[in-house]
């Protein structure tokens, strides 16, 4: 297989560490571009790449790649996306791909006039907990809880604009509920949820909120629940996660240690350990990323996917502030 033409814009973005390996296996990375030159000069060497200063003199030299991810901060997506779009250069965009609904629909219509593929790296959807959830069937009712570390861990991991609501455009639920969202509207089939949302920023006293309660329901009665938060210490653990599924063919558990449970209808549980780490998953989208390039990402969650999700996370700030 013919490696891709890459460029990589914004590489400080905390993801980038789980990216990183399988980009350099798999894509021709022919320049990156970041404005803190001591965060990525390590990557320059990794990808055997240029590191440019701006994206728009990335996109000058080489405008003539095939493929781009886009891990600038929020508020920037929208004028890189659109940019990469009128080269007609194929795009990776981590969510939420802007600071409102109206920039992710700008996206995306800018995206399908052009003919131009984009995948939006929502890991979780089938990777083992999704897989696992599933047994219950389609979501009728559904519980999640994914309380994150603290907010001043972006103050050193490359990304300190993701605790500055004007760059991030929020806090824990624009960064974290998108994940459960999609899993969610997946289950469920439905293309929308009405929402209600509590936000609270009490534990760490930022402008950006550190915990989210969204409860979502569909037109046709399924209800999920959503908690997300910054709001877990500072751990080798990493994180609280908690998931519950209750579908036709019964109720699917699991917990942060990866120990999970199915219970069908008629009363027989069956256990087992799963990999609850999320980490792994980017790996995996970015070889995946590799092998559709050319399909267009047809099997990868794409800028309607992510325009349906966050259509559910904007109007949950509406509610919520």
């Amino acid at each position: 297989m013919t490696r891709a033409k890459t460029l990589v814009v914004g590489p400080s973005h905390w993801h980038t560490p789980l990216y990183a390996d399988r980009i350099a296996a798999q894509h021709d990375v022919v320049g990156l571009s970041d404005p803190d030159a001591s965060r990525v000069n390590h990557l320059t060497r990794l990808w055997d790449a240029p590191l440019y200063s701006s994206w728009e003199e990335l996109l000058a030299v080489h405008g003539d790649a095939e493929l781009a991810y886009v891990l600038v901060p929020h508020n920037a997506m929208r004028e890189v996306c659109l940019a990469l779009i009128a080269k007609r250069i194929s795009l990776v965009v981590e969510k939420p791909a802007g600071v409102s609904l109206q920039e992710v629909t700008d996206i995306r219509e800018a995206a399908e006039a052009a003919g131009v593929p984009i995948a939006v790296p929502l890991v979780q959807r089938g990777g083992p907990t999704d897989r696992w959830l599933a047994r219950a069937g389609s979501s009728v009712y559904e519980s999640v809880q994914f309380i994150a570390g603290p907010p001043d861990r972006y103050l050193t991991n490359g990304s300190p604009w993701v605790v500055e609501r004007e760059a991030a455009g929020g806090g824990c639920m624009i960064n974290l509920a998108p994940h459960f969202v999609d899993l969610f509207l997946c289950s469920t089939g439905a293309g929308y949820a009405t929402v209600t949302a509590a936000l609270s920023s009490r534990l760490h006293q930022r402008s950006i909120e550190d915990y989210a309660s969204l409860t979502l329901t569909t037109a046709d009665g399924c209800v999920g629940t959503i908690e997300v938060g910054y709001a877990f210490p500072g751990s080798p653990l990493k994180r609280h996660c908690s998931y519950m599924r209750i579908g036709a063919a019964g109720t699917a558990t699991i917990w942060s240690d990866g120990s999970a449970s199915f219970t069908s209808v008629d009363g027989a549980t069956t256990t087992a350990r799963i990999d609850v780490d999320s980490d792994p998953l980017y790996g995996r989208f970015v070889d995946k990323v590799a092998e559709q390039l050319e399909d267009g990402f047809a099997d990868l969650p794409g800028i309607r996917d992510l325009e349906a999700t966050m259509t559910v996370i904007w109007d949950a700030y509406a509610n919520g502030r």
